[in-house]
């Protein structure tokens, strides 16, 4: 039986078939020639089915390289062998056809063929692959060219190709022309194939075949496998297909080629191993002694070791024609799933096979590839050099590679993508690990900032490679036997202060939360060792400075939390969802030991840093990661009692407010009524606000009698104010009945301006929480009328206050009283009767339209400021200027919930809107969600209120500068960009916005000629500029709308006179923009473009300008009908060759008459020259209709109709025109792609 011949090895053979060399024979020799591709011409494919670019035949560069194979002198010899047995040249299929194999036709269409029974087992996947492979083993052996073609049409029909290779053409054709047949019949409609396909069906089919073909290799690997028959052609027929155009050929012949050569590895491997044993026994067997000595046994071994090293040759030869033939072209192919194949396979071949693999020859391809651009091959190649680093043994034959390639390795550490970049810090822990002294300082240093990374897998990647640099060599555990014993004190405090000198010194970052959850995974029991850190915190010689106590309870209450809740810092993604079960019982018994360890120290730490408020701030935060219910259940009441002492004493120590709300937080904690020690805490809290309040009041009566009040007084008042404040927040205190005293200070402060401010702020902050826990009494059912009308009074008292701070001149007063009003507004605005509370409609509450105007006037001078320019964003005016940002993206931000909760006046929008060009970078966001929920409210008032904000814009324009040149300015620049925002924000529902354009339209041309030049004046209107910014809403009309809109504003202008002959630009401007011409994408209600249309052939440029010069003053002036050109300008056009102006010219005058656009159907006829011809028309119309309804379709025509893309928000359909034919190949997903790839692109 003939073999599969190239077209090469055709010419050098004879027509015999006993003389047909060996497939793998040519495959080596023309490796030896540069490896010539066996791929078909592309002159003979389809176009639709041919790459970019040809396949790679042959790099030089490539080959040379591997000049150096350990495989190329076994190659020279194994190319030497022929088959071992005599081909058939009358093959017989492995079962009966039924019927007819193929036909010719559209496609092929196939009968049941033994190739889909293996086919089909293969992607079931249902019986065992052994089993399946013996079947086939069996069924070779009983006809063996049968069986052969059985296997081919199993790989032919894994890439998706429908045909198969049939007896006659396995006879009769060569390899290269089998292959450019199927190619030619390669007319899917689709792109997928069995790799890439969808469904459930598909799933495991690639598991499925690769695993089908390690177990054909297994079970020939004792026979069939060194037959010169079966593997030669099989690798003959994979080489062609890997240098196919098609990328499903390509794509499953390379994965199979490269399995199978990994198979060969291990093969190989075990001969290797078989040899080694075999020399072992000869040796052995030649050592003994004369009489003991067995020259039979040593004859068997000789002969052994001869027949392992044949096949150890042939197994060689195998793996170079597979490496030279597909892995040399196939690692660089265009597709990235190929490139990935390859390299994930060489990397197997190098750890299973390291002494023939393992050197710089193969490792070079890994390391080139490091460099590519797609997200899955750096992962491939990152994943295989694990696999060698992490074997001690192999490293030593690393070192060329490792200091070609190591800082490639580096850089990959700030990949783009993540678990690229989590992969290569994987890869330099074990480099540091195995390769010591590979990795510099400077190496290192550029490894640690990404452990404050926000992708939680990327920066606990970091935090192991940091343990294993900095902590692992000097807090090293020392082993007894098998068992670890616990690590010493001294070794943990060694653990501790290295990572304090490592944040402290590297200056990273400022939140040490971070870096503890990097480190959580790897070195979480020593961040877990809750008695170190307390002891190094409360020993007295630890010599430890201000910013390491700091830093040290810091890192206490983050390993605290990170025990307590198990999940990362904010702003730190995880991928996860939830603990697992042994995670939560982890966390459980975290969390018990770690109360049971700090509830009796709390106390202390507390009072030993009781005095700086930097640090007992998140020492009080502690208690919030307790298990409340040890102080009852361990009897710890009187760890409780000193704690309650020392929260007293800090909280009247202290009034910052960091402080003042941990300990509030902490307090409430613990007032809860179902805690058994409840009784207490709430008479410790009785106790300090008691204390609170006396203080108040006395401070308080002599500020009220006392016109002076010193430093000293004033601190003392505003700090009892905070504490009361903080507390009041969390507590409720209003049997205290602090309303009152606070409404009579603010009081006083508004009509004397005599109380220092920082007595005011908080004292606008206790009136507020008192209002607040007020309502939350009433709002029960049984809340009675008067009670409602007291907190009705209140409120509004405390808004009039408010209001009249709103003038205050410090601005911080200012600013407080612009965020309680917009909180309490909205509190007690409609909706808090929603949901079956319409009891307390008496409550709602509307604000006046001063108290409106005033917050509109202070969201202007406080919010729509130019700040300065930001610098590196590391100095301390940067971080200022940062947090003063945010400050005014609330302050903006209460503002516009205010509009859209109905407590202002839609139309204040228009003070927020006219912003949004101008300060977008800042507060675009905020902006445009008001934009959009506006318009989802009411879309006819929201379109108002875009107009009134470029009135509003224009009208303080014109009265700065005045009308004359206002259009040339930037600011109306700027405003012409805001109109084009705006008009970008209707989207593409143009039909559902049509009479919303219109009527913005409509109300911006009676604004711009609302004001009228003086009587005698030829000057234009001062509002006429503004048909400039109203032409960027043009894009959004349909076509009969912008005929409307001309005739509406040459009424308008009909009452303004212009001196003849020189139009205003303005109007010109606006004209132009409702110009037919200018947009078509309108041009039907559904929102279609429409087609595109061929020039008519017809007067010259020059003459069509002198007919429009002409009448310029007609156009101008805006008639409904376009003037009828000069019977010159019609005979010339006579003269043309016309057609179908018959049947388009009723149809065409009636819909332009009606304003209708013309239908594609019509429009179609215009889409070729052969289309027209000569019109004719027995009936004898009107010259004058005639020669004006082919001036109507040649101005309609006229123009190459083009309609750009403003922006990307901005939807488009695609053209679709109706007289186009496309072939269906045009429709279909390109199977074809360039296998040829540059260095440049990796």
């Amino acid at each position: 039986m003939p073999t599969l011949r190239s077209s090469s090895s055709r010419l050098h053979s004879s027509s015999s078939p006993s003389s047909v060399s060996s497939p793998l024979r040519r495959v080596a020799g023309g490796v030896q020639r540069a490896l010539p591709a066996p791929s078909s011409s592309p002159a003979n494919l389809p176009c639709d089915e041919r790459d970019s670019d040809h396949a790679s035949e042959g790099n030089s560069d490539s080959v040379s390289a591997d000049g150096g194979s350990d495989f190329e002198d076994s190659l020279r010899r194994s190319v030497k062998r022929t088959a071992k047995r005599p081909l058939k040249t009358a093959p017989m299929a492995k079962h009966p056809k039924k019927g007819p194999q193929m036909v010719r036709g559209h496609g092929w269409k196939e009968s049941e063929r033994p190739a889909n029974d293996l086919f089909d087992a293969v992607k079931t996947a249902k019986s065992d692959m052994q089993s399946l492979v013996d079947e086939w083993l069996d069924n070779y052996k009983q006809d063996q060219d049968a069986g052969f073609l059985e296997l081919i049409n199993f790989f032919i029909r894994s890439c998706g190709c429908k045909g198969t290779v049939t007896p006659e053409m396995f006879t009769k054709m060569s390899n290269s022309e089998i292959i450019q047949h199927l190619t030619e019949q390669f007319n899917e409609d689709s792109g997928d194939y069995p790799l890439t396909a969808p469904g459930p069906s598909w799933k495991k089919f690639q598991g499925s075949f690769c695993e089908f073909v390690r177990t054909l290799v297994y079970q020939c690997q004792y026979g069939l496998l060194y037959d010169g028959f079966p593997m030669d052609n099989l690798i003959s027929l994979l080489t062609g297909l890997s240098d196919s155009q098609v990328r499903a050929f390509r794509h499953t012949s390379t994965l199979a080629a490269m399995k199978l050569m990994t198979s060969l590895v291990r093969v190989a491997l075990q001969l290797s191993l078989h040899k080694d044993n075999n020399q072992r026994q000869y040796e052995a067997e030649r050592n003994k002694g004369p009489g003991l000595r067995a020259p039979e046994r040593l004859e068997s071994l000789l002969e052994k070791r001869k027949e392992l090293q044949e096949h150890q040759e042939e197994i060689e030869g195998m793996m170079n024609a597979l490496f030279r033939g597909v892995f040399v072209h196939r690692y660089r192919d265009v597709l990235p799933e190929i490139r990935a194949i390859c390299i994930e396979e060489i990397g197997c071949w190098m750890q299973n096979y390291s002494t023939s693999f393992l050197t710089d020859s193969y490792l070079k391809y890994i390391g080139w590839t490091l460099h590519d651009k797609h997200r899955e091959v750096r992962l491939k190649c990152l994943k295989a050099l694990k696999g060698l680093y992490s074997n001690r043994d192999l490293t030593a034959r690393l070192e060329l590679f490792t200091s070609r390639f190591k800082d490639r390795m580096v850089s990959m550490v700030m990949d783009r993508e993540y678990d690229v970049a989590v992969e290569a810090v994987r890869l330099l822990i074990l480099i540091l690990k195995n390769m010591e002294g590979v990795l510099t300082d400077p190496d290192c240093e550029s490894i640690y900032p990404v452990v404050y990374a926000s992708n939680r897998a990327l920066a606990s990647a970091a935090g192991e490679f940091l343990y294993w640099k900095l902590f692992y060599p000097e807090c090293e555990t020392r082993t007894v036997g098998e068992r670890e014993r616990r690590q010493s004190p001294r070794a943990q405090r060694t653990f501790f202060r290295l990572l304090l000198s490592f944040f402290v010194q590297s200056e990273l970052h400022d939140h040490a939360a971070y870096l503890v959850d990097s480190l959580w995974d790897c070195a979480g029991s020593q961040l877990k060792d809750w008695e170190s850190l307390t002891s190094l915190l409360l020993e007295k010689d630890q010599n430890l400075g201000d910013v390491q106590e700091s830093t040290l309870i810091e890192i206490l209450v983050s390993s605290a939390r990170q025990a307590s809740e198990g999940h990362p810092p904010v702003g730190r993604v995880t991928g996860r969802k939830g603990l697992t079960s042994k995670e939560r019982k982890t966390q459980a018994d975290d969390k018990v030991k770690l109360t049971e360890h700090l509830i009796p120290l709390l106390p202390q730490l507390l009072a030993k840093f009781s005095a700086d408020a930097e640090k007992v701030a998140p020492l009080l935060r502690l208690l919030g990661y307790f298990d409340l219910n040890i102080y009852c259940t361990g009897r710890l009441e009187k760890h409780l009692e000193l704690f309650l002492q020392q929260l007293q004493e800090v909280v009247v120590k202290h009034a910052e407010p960091a402080v003042l709300e941990a300990g509030a937080h902490a307090l409430y904690l613990l007032c809860n009524p179902e805690f058994t020690f409840f009784s207490r805490v709430d008479f410790a809290r009785s106790q300090l606000v008691d204390l609170l309040t006396d203080r108040f009041q006395q401070e308080l009566e002599e500020l009220l009698q006392s016109s002076f009040l010193d430093e000293d007084e004033v601190y003392n008042l505003a700090a009892t104010l905070k504490r009361l404040s903080a507390f009041y927040n969390a507590h409720d205190l209003t049997r205290w009945e602090l309303y009152e005293p606070c409404y009579r200070l603010l009081r006083k402060a508004v009509d004397t301006g005599e109380v220092p401010h920082q007595v005011t702020l908080p004292a606008l902050t206790l009136v507020y929480f008192s209002i607040l826990w007020t309502l939350t009494h009433v709002s029960g059912s049984d809340a009675s009328q008067k009670q409602l009308l007291s907190l009705k009074g209140r409120m509004v008292a405390f808004c009039e206050l408010c209001q009249s701070c709103l003038s205050d001149v410090d601005p911080e007063i200012q600013e407080q009283a612009f965020v309680l009003l917009s909180d309490l507004l909205l509190i007690f605005s409609p909706q808090m009767i929603i949901g079956g509370r319409d009891f307390l409609r008496p409550l709602v509450f509307f604000p006046e339209a001063t108290l409106q105007s005033e917050l509109a006037s202070f969201l202007m001078d406080h919010v729509f400021i130019q700040p300065g320019d930001l610098g590196s964003g590391h100095s301390q005016e940067d971080h200022l200027q940062i947090e003063q940002l945010h400050h005014r993206r609330r302050l903006l931000a209460g503002f516009c919930k205010l509009l859209l909760y109905g407590v202002l006046e839609m139309d204040a929008a228009s003070d927020v809107f006219k912003h949004y060009n101008k300060f977008y970078n800042d507060y675009g966001d905020i902006i445009k969600e008001t934009l959009t929920r506006a318009r989802q409210i009411d879309r006819s008032q929201c379109s108002r209120i875009l107009l009134l904000s470029l009135k509003q814009l224009y009208t303080e324009l014109l009265q700065e500068q005045g009308p004359q040149g206002l259009n040339e300015l930037p600011a109306f620049i700027e405003m012409r960009d805001l109109a084009r925002r705006f008009a970008l924000s209707f989207g593409p529902q143009q039909l559902q916005n049509r009479d919303l354009v219109v009527m913005l339209h409509k109300e911006g041309i009676k604004f711009s000629l609302s004001e009228l030049p003086p009587a005698g004046s030829s000057g234009q209107p001062p509002n006429l500029a503004f048909l400039e910014l109203l032409a960027e809403f043009s894009p959004r009309l349909f076509h009969q709308d912008k005929q409307l809109l001309l005739s509406y504003l040459e009424k308008y202008l009909q009452h303004v006179s212009q001196v003849p002959g020189r139009p205003w630009g303005p109007v010109t401007t606006y004209c132009n923009s409702l110009s037919p011409v200018e947009n078509t994408a309108e041009g039907s209600p559904q929102g279609y473009p429409r087609s595109k249309k061929r020039r008519l052939e017809g007067p010259s440029k020059r003459n069509r300008e002198d007919m429009i010069s002409s009448s310029q003053e007609e156009s101008l002036q805006l008639n409904s009908i376009p003037p009828t050109p000069t019977l010159t300008s019609t005979a010339v056009k006579s003269r043309q060759p016309l057609v179908g102006v018959e049947e388009e010219e009723d149809g065409s005058e009636s819909e332009f008459a009606q304003g209708q656009p013309l239908a594609d159907t019509h429009r179609s006829r215009f889409l070729g020259p052969q289309y027209f011809r000569t019109p004719h028309n027995p009936s004898g119309p009107a010259l004058g209709n005639q020669l004006t309804r082919l001036s109507l379709m040649e101005e309609d025509e006229e123009e190459e109709l083009e309609i750009q893309d403003e922006s990307s928000e901005e939807w488009q359909d695609t053209d679709k025109q109706a007289g186009s034919h496309s072939s269906p190949s045009e429709h279909r997903l390109d199977l074809l792609d360039s296998t040829e790839l540059n260095l440049e692109d990796f």
